[in-house]
């Protein structure tokens, strides 16, 4: 259990820190909100389900489709709707058929990426706006300053009007991570992808292949 002190702390530490506090409290929710949507979406299980990678590296020439297309039908994923666009061009010249797999690729693409936008603005928006309440607090402790200012007073509100700077990289260190994570596991998962409808775009086009 959290001391009765330590979280009077916390709430006099967001309390001070002004209105701005409250744009960079729905400005972390919203990080937060972005990044466990992506983390749930990026699962191996919805993107590169190892019984569609399976079924791919196990055909050979001369074998029939159909543990390609069951494995496809009970794991839907991106990597399912990329061959499938594959096998439904299987008619047209290889090249074509290769254009066709690349645009539904970059369209998987733009899915996968779908949040992260969210995660790099609130990476650029929360040290901008803390740094705002900042300077706004800053603004009204020299304007009451006068001159029979307090050393001590000025200190002590200076150190509160920082609160916003600490809670706005807070905000920020945490959504520059979960980006770069997201987008460095993206990455990843593109290549294998693309990898996966290269061997099998290989096998169903080869001269003595069974289409």
């Amino acid at each position: 259990m959290i001391p009765d002190s330590t979280l009077t702390g916390i709430a006099e530490f967001f309390i001070k820190g002004g209105p701005f506090m409250v744009l960079l409290v729905l400005l972390s929710v919203l990080s937060l909100t972005a990044a466990l949507l992506r983390a749930w979406r990026l699962r191996e299980s919805q993107i590169l389900p190892f019984q569609v990678i399976d079924a791919v590296e196990a055909l050979k020439p001369g074998d029939t489709l159909e543990s390609l297309y069951h494995a496809m039908e009970d794991h839907p994923s991106a990597t399912s709707r990329i061959l499938g666009t594959l096998l439904s061009h299987l008619n047209w010249p290889k090249s074509e058929n290769l254009e066709a797999v690349q645009t539904r690729a970059r369209h998987e693409l733009a899915r996968m990426e779908k949040g992260l936008m969210i995660l790099e603005m609130t990476a650029g928006a929360g040290p901008l706006i803390g740094l705002l309440g900042t300077l706004s607090g800053l603004v009204g402790i020299f304007a009451a300053l006068g001159g029979a200012g307090d050393p001590v007073v000025v200190a002590r509100g200076i150190s509160e009007a920082l609160n916003t700077t600490i809670a706005g990289l807070a905000v920020a260190v945490p959504s520059l991570i979960a980006h770069s994570y997201f987008l460095r596991r993206i990455e990843m998962q593109a290549v294998t992808m693309e990898s996966v409808a290269a061997e099998l775009l290989a096998k169903l086009y080869q001269p003595a292949s069974h289409r």
